[in-house]
């Protein structure tokens, strides 16, 4: 798969200058959108002059502002494919499954590219128990954002998944405010009501955490904290396993971050499950408590 702008402007900061450093924030926060304007336009958007913006694409590989609009169209394309247009770009049969090896080379690729500074202060927030942490996802990535919560539940406290009909969640978001992160999974095709929840939980003072893909759902503009990861595979299906493996990395991070508390809490757990049901006593050796 070929490597989204964003994700190389993100690796490459460090080598900007300081003015093309404004223009690839600009780019960021609003990406792709900020860049299919005029020059004048995303000038503006990002405080600096047009010439800048020039130099900026130029260093990034684009010899000129229509090659570098070409591609943020492409990327935009990308994002709002739907399943059924996807379909048609599928590989054919061959020798071995691509898809197989696609799988491998999109978690390989997430790992590499994922900022570790977003990682490792992202760990740090879901470990703090005085926050609580509500968790959501989208028509193909809420099983994901239950999974997180199923396991972050045994290892802290004030976790929920944010689940049912649409109409629900306002019961959760009635509450949130400065002492919630809000973790949210989206992926192309982006949806309204999960964007929608958590910028009105953003307004609220909420810390928004958002893992999503190559492209980046609009939640980005919001989030305090971004993990990209790669989704694409020769189907008309977009893969989770990336996603997966982000959220296993978050919950093992959260168990050691305080894994005494981690221990308190799954003995007793351990010890509740015993008294509900002594049959089971001795039979659960492993984590999955």
């Amino acid at each position: 798969m070929e490597r989204p702008l964003l994700e190389e402007i993100r690796d490459r900061l460090d080598e900007f200058t300081a003015t093309e450093k404004k223009a690839a924030h600009a780019l960021l926060a609003n990406y792709p959108m900020q860049g299919l304007g005029t020059v004048a336009q995303f000038a503006e958007a990002a405080g600096v002059s047009s010439p800048t913006i020039l130099r900026f694409i130029g260093r990034l590989g684009y010899p000129g502002f229509a090659e570098f609009q070409k591609k943020l169209r492409g990327e935009l394309e990308n994002q709002l494919n739907s399943p059924l247009a996807r379909s048609a770009h599928m590989a054919g049969d061959g020798d071995g499954d691509p898809h197989v090896g696609q799988l491998v080379e999109n978690v390989r690729e997430t790992f590499a590219h994922l900022p570790k500074g977003e990682l490792t202060g992202l760990i740090r927030l879901l470990s703090d128990e005085r926050k609580t942490i509500h968790l959501i996802g989208g028509r193909f990535t809420d099983g994901l954002a239950r999974y997180m919560a199923a396991h972050l539940r045994i290892v802290r406290s004030n976790v929920s998944h944010v689940a049912g009909q649409q109409g629900n969640w306002l019961d959760q978001l009635i509450g949130i405010g400065s002492r919630d992160v809000v973790v949210v999974f989206d992926i192309r095709r982006y949806q309204a009501e999960i964007i929608q929840f958590a910028e009105a939980a953003a307004k609220q003072g909420a810390t928004v955490a958002l893992i999503t893909d190559s492209w980046m759902s609009p939640v980005g503009r919001i989030a305090s904290y971004v993990l990209p990861a790669r989704v694409a595979v020769p189907s008309p299906w977009d893969s989770s396993l990336a996603l997966m493996a982000i959220a296993e990395v978050l919950i093992a991070g959260v168990t050691r971050e305080n894994q005494e508390r981690a221990q308190e809490r799954m003995r007793a757990l351990e010890k509740l499950r015993n008294e509900i049901d002594p049959s089971t006593e001795g039979r659960r050796t492993g984590p999955d408590i």
